[in-house]
């Protein structure tokens, strides 16, 4: 019986030990969305709700995001949580600015999604006027758990995300509609 059986020479490239065939995007994707490195911009309550993420009971670490980073050129992730006043808005445009390609923006609670219950002449109604938002978290304040969700939302669209979505018109068009440079 075993003599009927014809073995047949593996291409070149196609055998070795550890071996798996995939696209590079994919590999590229999968160490982003696990690599992510969080700008927090927290003004009010939502802070704390994001401090308690950070913590040991919910660890934000597991995602691979625990180097938090306070400069906007060595984060690729912004998480706004709270309430942005309108004097605030340059500034907060400024440090999105400042962040290098590829880069995401989550709105944490609210406030930050759609200015809460501050409507009022001196308070931004949604960040989403001042740059582009990728994930949008609900709660007044979220519970850290939101905050998780809105993460691994965030990292489902980094893997499936394309190499060229950044040099698409669409996305030029929309940085354009913020009127954010595009180089």
């Amino acid at each position: 019986m075993a003599n009927n059986i014809k073995m047949v020479e593996a291409p070149a490239g196609i055998q070795g030990e550890g071996f798996f065939a995939t696209k590079f995007s994919d590999v590229v994707g999968l160490a982003r969305s696990y690599s992510l490195w969080p700008l927090p911009f927290a003004t009010s309550c939502c802070g704390i709700a994001y401090m308690a993420t950070m913590a040991s009971t919910y660890d934000f670490a597991r995602f691979g995001t625990e180097r938090l980073s306070f400069s906007p050129r060595q984060a690729d992730m912004l998480l706004v949580m709270g309430t942005i006043a309108k004097k605030m808005g340059p500034v907060l445009r400024h440090v999105y600015e400042q962040m290098s390609e590829p880069r995401w923006v989550i709105a944490v609670g609210a406030c930050a999604s759609s200015g809460g219950i501050f409507d009022s002449y001196s308070v931004l109604q949604g960040i989403d006027k001042i740059m582009p938002v990728d994930v949008y978290v609900s709660g007044c304040p979220p519970r850290p758990e939101q905050i998780l969700e809105g993460i691994m939302k965030l990292q489902e669209l980094v893997q499936t995300e394309s190499f060229r979505r950044r040099d698409t018109p669409e996305y030029k068009a929309l940085l354009a509609s913020y009127g954010i440079n595009v180089n």
